[in-house]
């Protein structure tokens, strides 16, 4: 069974002016910034299943299937439900979830978080957790639907939640670049 990488594209990006950030090119200008994840997880992982997840109505482009948020409406944290009852149904090992907003996001970062076999694990810059760039077990699943049915909506409330069975990856300063993200279009720039 291969891993399912779901890179997340929901965000409606208000503060990008309204631009699919995922589209977008990262400095190095040779492909989109969903294309490039894309690459990165057959490079760290082999042979793998790649989903869009979220609204994916701009991306009609890219020739992924996508996943509906599961339930709608609750941001991330539905989109990690939906990827890991795919991953589920699909009998895959683990799931990544990666958001399409990190440009930088090297082969060696994803290789040290998909090569621990843990119930989840994440990187860790300065005192930023990145739980869209991180590996979950689907068994993670009831966690986001208890987190869910608790009225919570943070990625951060299932990190919690998982206590003991999260290995986190502290990252370098150098390391950390890699999972900046664009929200805005100073981002961008810097």
């Amino acid at each position: 069974m291969r891993p399912l990488v779901g890179i997340f594209v929901g965000g409606q990006g208000r503060r990008m002016g309204g631009v699919a950030k995922g589209l977008m090119r990262p400095p190095s200008g040779e492909r989109s910034i969903v294309d490039r994840l894309v690459t990165i997880a057959q490079d760290a992982l082999g042979d793998v299943d790649a989903v869009m997840v979220g609204d994916a109505t701009s991306y009609s482009a890219v020739r992924l299937p996508a996943l509906d948020d599961d339930p709608p409406g609750v941001g991330p944290l539905g989109g990690l439900a939906a990827l890991l009852a795919e991953a589920e149904r699909r009998g895959a090992p683990f799931a990544v979830a990666l958001a399409c907003d990190l440009p930088f996001v090297t082969t060696a970062l994803l290789g040290r978080v998909v090569g621990v076999d843990a119930v989840a694990v994440v990187p860790r810059a300065g005192e930023h957790l990145q739980p869209l760039c991180a590996r979950y077990a689907p068994s993670v699943r009831s966690v986001a639907q208890a987190v869910l049915s608790g009225g919570k909506r943070s990625l951060h409330a299932v990190l919690d939640a998982i206590g003991d069975d999260l290995h986190v990856i502290e990252l370098t300063a150098a390391e950390s670049v890699a999972v900046e993200d664009w929200d805005t279009p100073e981002d961008v720039t810097r």
